[in-house]
């Protein structure tokens, strides 16, 4: 007989050191643990890092085997393995109607439960008594199945198991949007039971779709019936949710110690290094302790401060769980397989150093890991005063199976038995590595011989559907329905995928169904879903980005392919391509678009080269007939695609009966988005004011500040604020970036029929101060049982009006006659227009198609209103913004906003900007642009959010308005329509430069038709840039050249009287757009807080901050600047909140290092100090009482005071430390140092 090897003694070791400590927990007929010897809870994601050991055992003894019974106890420890894995999948599969619901609702009360019976594998508490949703938990039980089954383990036996892992996947897909309890159960960290977006749980996630992604999950024994299917788009969704929200854990955890599971083992789901690094670093220096980690800020669970007797904390408590939270080993052997993984000897030898006296060892030699280490009761408050300095008792369990798993598997592979590879078969680990450069293939395809000879014409060659058969061309949304069969078992009632969204990168492929090769065109090119694809500039400035976004997240095999249609849709009105279009379409001929390579041709070179993935669930589906469900999916797209016969006239004259008719105006009469007049807030001369102050100002000898102990603070506090105005306030106000007045040529356009002349100002003489700050009215329009009790519809001939639908030629006329019949008599009434059958419903969506045609905005965006239209990536582009500590509010202040905390699913979003926006349909569409374009910023230019906690989208709406009242001078109802027919490009470029503080400026361009005018969104740079902009524009010849308004340039003297124009105005238009917006200086709210830990509390215009708010949350707290926000939220007039704001900063002053002043028991009055500034203002600036009456602004601040710069001996900082000086009566500390440097 051969001698044992030393290895083979050392693996028996283990063996028996995993037997006495793990494997006699098992149960024998579920083969799952329970917590405890005497507990039968047997946690999910405990069970599955309890069996990592003996999965790892059993790896180790199949390579190292010296005997024939090395072997087989390998086998035996493997089918421990399985009977574990196999017992979780049975818990799960009983409660598979959860399953199923919860894919539709993603609601805590439908998910699966995180714990099961050890004894019998069912529930054992209720589906409200405790946070099951945890999807960190069944996420990585679907990681290591695909990681088991990859390493040759044979855990699915069935197909119905394979379909039900399959809808697991889609359990966990929307991980990115849903907010669950997370790793520690608890959800938001008081325990409160309130879910949040947690980034451990997205991460896990994110590993598993992408683990799971083709494996077979019979081995290699399968067939393509048992693979399972990832969209790529939903794990790429995840990592940039993830990536966005490191080193943060969720809303109220700033940082937490699980997060290393998340970009070390066992997910690897980050992929760059830097935030692995950065969020490594603030785990070890915030949470790491001598004896493991604390799990995240003030947690009180289990320390000697905590009561036994409730789960929850009230949320005051916090504070004194401070600096003695308990310390878990277990992330000591987190650790130490961070570092095998990363080849870093240093880290592994350091904390295997910090772990071996924590180890308890038994009797018989056998190592414990223990559960967590606290701070005596006796010794908390030496722990306080001193941090680290008191020694820890055990605490909890003296054997916590987790980290004893992690442990034994740390050794293992420090100990050469098993390689990192060997746990990793799928290669997570690797996911840090360099990808090669991605080529983009591109094909283009017209839909029509007509839109091939038009691109042939320009010298682009392209085919026709019809000619790149075999291969067949066809919308995402075909890919979508045949992606809801995945899954689908009738047997346990799964219903397949219930997402109706393909995304990009699912698109970006190649399919192989029924031996016919597929491809498809993405969705934002698909007219059917959104109008947005209708605007040929938008198509093209998204392409742009969506070539650049594929080359970033592509990791399938092969290269990627986008097909791109050309349709009449992108055709201007000269039915001719646009430029745009075309210099896009050379672009990708020349190799290179977007900083990405391309690659431009037809589709049949691609074919070998491209991504391919077999669509062989379709084939294997258990319903019959499944062949014919696929020509009936791909029958009911065509059928919708193609032409019906249409209804509508095409013409352009309204009939003479339309100019009486009461329903003439009734789709305008439907608009909430209205600047009252005397609220426009244009920039208006003051000539006669600011030289009569300048005048003054000069010829003053103000009173010495050095005469009193006042002047001395005011002195020492105006420093301070120059100070902070240099670090903060002027990071978000700069001069010079904001938009000049049109000179009078760009305002006498023929279509801007104001009432006024565009050589005055409409508020009266030149020498009228600017108006207060805007207010938006709302206007209900008559709704369904409305109509029967307003008198103007009462005389109202349905029929009469359905004849004079018939007969009218005019958009206009056609828009109000449909919006009333859709109201009055629902979509599904038979209108018999013509003698023929056709329901109202049907007459939209013509008067829509019609409309994206003429390119009428307007009536594209109320008609997808009324058809209740909702954009593909709405749920993502709100999350997009709220996983980035931003909220969302919706709807038109004050009366109809809501506010969005965290993410929903697609309908219930969209219900909610439908309720919000009430019977404005068009606004309704205009928000969910808006959320499309807010999105796509943040995630390309995230630097013009920052500082920015709630996105307003009503507000920026009435802002937006406001800005073109503004530039046209013109009415508020005028500035609405010019707003609702801005271009969806157009829209977004606007929006852009409102975010970005950039110069802009509107041009018009007439159409062939008198009454209509293309608008154009345009930069400017500088006045010597507008000039040579509009010397070229002058030049340029059009199709109707003669129709172009007339652009000229200034000579030097106007020039000189506009530029003191801009200047006039331009902070208090700053101040508006800053306040709408909710931008504040950075690091504010840490600022405030420090503040308010000093003090008493903070009282802004009667609401109250509390001192108390400090005890409930930290400084870098999501939550607590929530709180600040909520407070100046209630301030209506944003001049006036933008002002609170610089108060604001002027009072951290009060708590600078250098500023010795006692706060305690004070309670500052922000608008008091605001207030005693503006007087200040007034008397130093000596304005005459008539003046300063006529100038009062918001809150009866003078409006020459928001007009003011920051900066500067008589800038806003400067009166307002005087204000704080005055209010606090500073003067009586006679000990006052505050030493600016």
């Amino acid at each position: 007989m051969r001698n044992r090897s030393n290895s083979g003694v050392r693996l028996d070791y283990y063996q028996r050191l995993v037997t006495k400590t793990i494997l006699k927990q098992q149960n024998p007929v579920t083969g799952l643990f329970g917590t405890a010897e005497h507990s039968s809870h047997a946690w999910v994601r405990d069970n599955v890092y309890t069996i990592l050991a003996v999965w790892g055992v059993a790896l180790a003894y199949r390579k190292n085997a010296d005997l024939d019974e090395d072997l087989a106890k390998a086998y035996e420890l493997e089918q421990s393995v399985v009977k574990l894995m196999r017992g979780l999948l049975r818990c799960m599969m009983l409660q598979v109607d959860k399953l199923e619901k919860f894919k539709k609702t993603q609601s805590p009360r439908d998910c699966l439960h995180a714990k099961y019976s050890s004894l019998t594998g069912k529930t054992v508490v209720g589906d409200k008594e405790w946070g099951h949703l945890q999807i960190d938990a069944t996420s990585l039980f679907i990681l290591y199945l695909a990681q088991m089954t990859a390493a040759g383990l044979q855990i699915i036996f069935t197909l119905d198991e394979v379909a039900f892992v399959q809808n697991l996947v889609f359990y966990i897909e929307t991980a990115y949007r849903t907010p669950d309890y997370g790793i520690w159960e608890r959800g938001d960290k008081t325990n409160h039971g309130l879910p949040e977006l947690n980034s451990s749980s997205i991460g896990m996630a994110k590993a598993a779709l992408e683990a799971i992604n083709e494996v077979d999950l019979f081995g290699a024994r399968g067939g393509q019936s048992s693979v399972i299917h990832a969209l790529p788009d939903e794990a790429q969704q995840c990592q940039a949710i993830l990536h966005s929200m490191l080193p943060r854990e969720s809303n109220s955890k700033e940082i937490d110690a699980a997060l290393i599971t998340v970009i070390s083992f066992p997910a690897f789901a980050v992929d760059d290094i830097e935030i692995i690094n950065r969020t490594r670093k603030e785990i070890e220096e915030k949470l790491m302790g001598k004896h493991g980690c604390i799990r995240f800020l003030r947690d009180g669970y289990k320390t000697a401060r905590e009561d036994p007797n409730r789960l929850h904390y009230e949320p005051w408590e916090l504070l004194m769980f401070e600096k003695i939270e308990n310390q878990w080993p277990v992330f000591y052997a987190y650790f130490i397989l961070d570092g095998l993984y990363r080849g870093d000897t240093d880290s592994v030898e350091k904390y295997k150093e910090l772990l071996e006296p924590l180890i308890i060892k038994s009797e018989d030699g056998i190592p414990s890991i223990p559960e967590m280490y606290s701070v005596p009761k006796d010794k908390v408050e030496q722990e306080i005063r001193h941090p680290h300095s008191q020694v820890r008792q055990l605490t909890g369990k003296k054997l916590h199976m987790w980290g004893q798993s992690l442990y034994i598997l740390g050794r293992l592979v420090d100990e050469k038995f098993i390689s990192p590879g060997e746990l990793d078969p799928l290669n997570r680990r690797l996911i840090t590595e360099p990808r090669p450069d991605v080529v983009v293939q591109v094909v283009i395809v017209a839909e029509d011989v007509t839109m091939q000879n038009l691109l042939a014409s320009q010298g682009i060659y392209v085919q026709t559907m019809s000619e790149v058969s075999p291969i067949q061309v066809y919308p995402a949304r075909v890919l979508s329905q045949i992606y809801s069969l995945l899954g689908k078992n009738k047997r346990m009632g799964l219903t397949g995928r219930p997402s109706s969204e393909i995304g990009l990168l699912a698109t970006s492929k190649l399919y192989i169904l029924q031996d016919e090769i597929l491809a498809f065109i993405p969705q934002f090119l698909d007219s059917q879903q959104f109008y947005t694809s209708l605007d040929a500039n938008y198509m093209v400035d998204i392409l742009r980005s969506e070539v650049s976004f594929i080359k970033k997240c592509w990791k399938g095999m092969g290269r990627p392919l986008l097909a791109i249609s050309l349709n009449s849709t992108l055709l201007d009105q000269y039915m001719q391509p646009p430029s745009s279009l075309i210099g896009t379409i050379r672009k990708l001929q020349s190799g290179y678009i977007a900083g990405t390579r391309v690659h431009l041709g037809q589709l049949s070179d691609f074919v070998s080269t491209s991504c391919v993935t077999k669509l062989s669930f379709v084939q294997n589906a258990e319903e019959s007939g499944t062949d014919t469900q696929i020509l009936d999916i791909i029958g009911d797209v065509l059928k919708r695609s193609s032409p019906r016969p249409r209804l509508l006239s095409m013409g352009r004259k309204a009939s003479k009966s339309y100019k009486s008719s009461s329903v003439r105006g009734i789709v305008r009469r439907s608009r909430s988005i209205t600047v009252d007049a005397q609220d426009v807030p244009v920039c208006v001369r003051l000539p006669a004011i600011h030289a009569q102050l300048r005048q003054r100002r000069a010829l003053m000898t103000p009173t010495s500040p050095e005469q009193s102990a006042l002047g001395l603070a005011i002195k020492k506090l105006e420093a301070g604020a120059q100070r902070i105005r240099r670090k903060g306030v002027t990071s978000i106000i700069q001069e010079g970036s904001l938009p000049r007045i049109p000179t009078n040529e760009e305002l006498s356009h023929p279509h801007l029929k104001g009432t006024h002349s565009p050589f005055q100002s409409p508020y009266g003489t030149p020498h009228t101060s600017p108006p207060s700050s805007p207010k938006a009215s709302h206007r209900a329009w008559p709704h369904m049982d409305k109509f029967s009790k307003d008198a103007t519809y009462q005389n109202v001939n349905v029929h009469e009006i359905v004849q004079q639908l018939a007969l009218s030629e005019n958009l206009n006329e056609q828009a109000d006659i449909i919006h009333y019949l859709y109201v009055k008599m629902g979509p599904d009434w038979d209108t018999e227009v013509d003698s023929k059958s056709c329901t109202v419903k049907e007459l939209l969506v013509e008067l829509y198609e019609k409309a994206g045609h003429w390119k009428q905005w307007w009536l594209v965006r109320h008609s997808a209103g009324m058809l209740r239209k909702r954009v593909e990536d709405l749920a993502l582009a709100a999350t997009d913004l709220l996983v980035r500590q931003k909220q969302l509010s919706v709807g038109l202040p004050p009366d109809r906003e809501k506010i969005i905390t965290c993410p929903l699913p697609p309908d219930e979003l969209a219900a909610i900007i439908y309720e919000a926006c009430g019977e404005d349909l068009s606004t309704a569409s205009l928000t969910q642009e808006l959320l499309i374009y807010l999105a796509m910023f943040i995630r390309t230019e995230p630097k013009l959010f920052h500082e920015m906690l709630r996105l307003r989208v009503g507000l920026i709406i009435q802002v937006m308005a406001t800005e073109l009242a503004r530039i046209f001078k013109c009415s508020g109802e005028e500035a609405s329509d010019h707003l609702l027919n801005l271009s969806p490009y157009e829209l977004k470029m606007m929006l852009h430069h409102i975010l970005s503080g950039k110069e802009f400026m509107i041009t018009t361009v007439m159409t062939e038709y008198d009454d209509e005018y293309k608008f154009s969104v345009v930069a400017k740079q500088s006045k010597q840039d507008t000039s040579a902009f509009a010397k070229r524009l002058s030049r340029k010849e059009t199709v109707n050249q003669q129709k172009l308004p007339a652009i000229s340039v200034q000579p030097n003297a106007d020039d000189m009287d506009d530029e003191m124009e801009d200047r006039q105005g331009q902070w208090l238009r700053r101040r508006r757009l800053d306040g709408a917006l909710n931008r504040v200086p950075v690091g504010f709210y840490t600022q405030v807080w420090q503040v308010l830990q000093k003090c008493h509390g903070l009282s802004i215009c009667n609401n109250f901050l509390a001192h108390s708010l400090t005890r409930e949350m930290t400084s870098g707290e999501f939550k607590f600047a929530l709180q600040v926000e909520r407070v100046l939220n209630m301030i209506p007039q944003p001049e006036y909140r933008q002002l609170m704001v610089e108060a604001l900063m002027v009072t951290t002053l009060l708590v600078d290092g250098d500023c010795k002043i006692n706060l305690s028991g004070q309670v500052i009055h922000v608008d008091k100090i605001v207030h005693m500034a503006n007087d200040i203002f007034i008397e130093e600036q000596k304005i005459p009482y008539v003046v300063a009456e006529n100038s009062l602004g918001a809150a009866g601040i003078c409006l020459h005071l928001y007009d003011t710069a920051p900066s500067g001996r008589y800038g806003t900082m400067s009166y307002l430390a005087r204000g704080l000086a005055t209010v606090l009566n500073l003067s009586d500390h006679q000990n006052l140092e505050c030493a600016i440097s």
